[in-house]
Formats: structure tokens, sequence, C-alpha cells
């Protein structure tokens, strides 16, 4: 059934996302942590010998960066909305009284 207008498309469940856009995004992150790795090792190689300090913590990142990206990489995928639950509960009962005990030991029945 084709559209009738280029209207937008509103999600009216609380289905998960799509398992290809999932991927892609988990790839995007990825590729971005590796490239901010790349240009942290190459930023360590170029500083060695002008500022040492910034050098070591560029290269610290370049050395933890991967297990970081594979980490987030691998989380796995997104927590589906929280939706109303549709289970509805029994109504409690109240609880009956305790019977009052006269002062021969007997109890009194309604």
């Amino acid at each position: 059934m084709p559209k009738r207008d280029g209207g937008e498309v509103f999600r009216i469940t609380g289905a998960r996302q799509g398992l290809a856009d999932d991927v892609r995004g988990r790839q995007r992150r990825y590729v971005i942590s590796m490239t901010v790795r790349t240009l942290s090792v190459i930023a360590a190689a170029v500083l060695w010998n002008v500022e040492r300090h910034v050098a070591i913590v560029a290269l610290a990142l370049g050395i933890l960066l991967p297990y970081i990206a594979v980490v987030i990489a691998n989380a796995g995928r997104e927590t589906a909305p929280s939706l109303p639950s549709t289970f509805v509960p029994a109504p409690t009962r109240p609880a009956l009284g305790v019977a009052e005990s006269s002062a021969n030991g007997d109890t009194e029945r309604p």
C-alpha cells in the first residue's frame, strides 16, 4: 500500500531498532574509536621529542582505546524501551479480622 503523503512516520510501538541499523551504529562507533586511536598514536610519535608527557598520554590512549572500542562495539543491542505492563494483578481481598476472645476462653463468632 503506497503512502498517501510525504508526512512523517511515527513510531507507535516499543520495538527495538532493526538489526541492520544496530550493526551499522556499532560499526560507526568502532570506526570513530579507531580513528581517534590512530590520531593519538601519530600524535605520540610526532610529540615524542617535543613534549614527552603529552606524547606518553597520547600513547597510553592509543594502547587502551582498542580494548574500550571492542567492549563498546560488542555491548549488544539496545534495551527495549519500557512499556506499560499488560499484566493486571488480581485485587487483594482484605484479611479476616482476628476474633476477640471472651473471658472464659471462648471465641465469639459473628
